[in-house]
């Protein structure tokens, strides 16, 4: 691990000023708001913030389920990609087919959020452009001439807010922090978390057992944590370590349902287990999906976890 360099690693490299130069390219797509045969969803990229420039991907099932020949409101799920803080988009193409694929098989509105990246922008940036994002869709919902996906099929007393790793992390805290904020008519019921990404000082044994993970090594997690934290602060910051007491300790009891999804062989499971054991002890409904099998990200490479952690997320949901 002493030869190990991180920045090799993730492929990026670190201007003078602060900002990271981004060397892979990795796979996007473009959002289509007019149905296309064989895809079973619509999606339409909108603004959110103009002068933070976050936008967000909003996705609608083709196939709308009706009662009595009514069109039925769905959920709508607000969503954060991974990657760290420090990368990925909205518009990336896993991000794009797991939302496509939860909007029509929930069937819900999804709503992906492109918000800002570490160290461009350090936390609680991304809490921001969460809630951001969350009041944007409560102007959608007031406003006769709003956005007419969101006013026509969405049901605002049903929704939910999740994402996977860092995405996990800022759902976390946006759910916290929607409760500073006068969101009615929205109604946060559930949050879902997919390998949220948490950490702490002191080193845990899963991070000790895998410290040397092929996608996440310890030095990589520290790095990120690095990018992401506010100047000054270490990885007992509440962002990074929600064992750690503070104000919104009094918030985690007012979270609805809570789903958590996490694989034994990923470096952060002994953190993700402690975060469950907590929202217990806070008097949450929690349901903890734990597999002995799997490493961070394996739904990514394995379509049948993949479709597998779909079918948890729609149980929930449901």
């Amino acid at each position: 691990m002493s030869r190990f360099d991180p920045y090799q690693h993730l492929s990026i490299r670190l201007n003078p000023d602060g900002t990271l130069t981004r060397l892979s390219n990795f796979p996007k797509t473009e959002a289509n708001p007019g149905v296309i045969p064989g895809l079973p969803t619509v999606s339409k990229d909108v603004t959110v913030n103009d002068e933070t420039k976050v936008w967000a991907r909003i996705f609608l099932p083709t196939k709308l389920p009706s009662n009595d020949n009514t069109v039925a409101r769905l959920p709508i799920l607000f969503y954060f990609h991974g990657g760290g803080f420090a990368f990925y988009s909205a518009a990336n193409l896993s991000t794009h087919q797991h939302c496509s694929a939860l909007a029509s098989e929930i069937p819900a509105i999804v709503i992906a959020v492109d918000h800002r990246l570490a160290p461009e922008h350090r936390l609680p940036a991304q809490y921001e452009d969460a809630i951001d994002t969350i009041l944007w869709v409560k102007k959608q919902a007031l406003d006769p001439e709003g956005e007419k996906w969101i006013r026509d099929y969405g049901d605002f007393t049903r929704c939910y807010i999740g994402g996977r790793c860092s995405g996990g992390n800022i759902a976390f805290h946006a759910a916290l922090r929607a409760q500073n904020n006068d969101i009615k008519p929205l109604n946060v019921i559930g949050i879902f978390l997919n390998q949220p990404m948490f950490g702490g000082k002191q080193r845990m044994p899963s991070e000790l057992t895998y410290a040397t993970d092929q996608l996440i090594p310890l030095p990589v997690l520290d790095l990120l944590w690095e990018f992401a934290l506010p100047k000054g602060t270490d990885r007992d910051h509440r962002f990074c370590n929600p064992l750690e007491d503070g104000p919104y300790k009094s918030k985690v009891s007012s979270l609805g349902r809570c789903l958590v999804i996490s694989f034994n062989m990923d470096p952060m499971f002994d953190r993700v287990q402690e975060f469950v054991q907590m929202l217990v002890k806070q008097g949450v409904q929690v349901e903890a999906r734990f597999d002995v099998v799997g490493f961070h990200n394996i739904d990514l490479v394995d379509t049948q976890r993949s479709q597998a952690l779909l079918n948890i997320i729609k149980e929930f949901i449901i």
